[in-house]
């Protein structure tokens, strides 16, 4: 299913303004992650990140957000 990114998604520092937030971890790795915590992922690029997180949300564009500082990611 071909998804439209939007290179343009807002910054932002406070995850709560968007249920999915793409970044990187410390590592440098792109990762994808539900502001509750209950979904996510690492990806190889900054492009599948995206991806993931706007069909996690039907994409809309409001609903996913570019971090601004390391998103830190543990895999249980």
């Amino acid at each position: 299913m071909p998804v439209a990114l939007n290179a343009n998604l807002p910054a932002r520092s406070a995850p709560a303004a968007a249920p999915y937030l793409v970044g990187q971890d410390g590592e440098g790795h792109w990762v994808a992650v539900e502001t509750g915590g209950r979904a996510g992922g690492l990806f190889r690029t900054r492009q599948d990140a995206i991806r993931y997180a706007c069909v996690e949300t039907g994409c809309r564009p409001d609903e996913v957000a570019l971090a601004v500082e390391p998103i830190r990611f543990r895999l249980s």
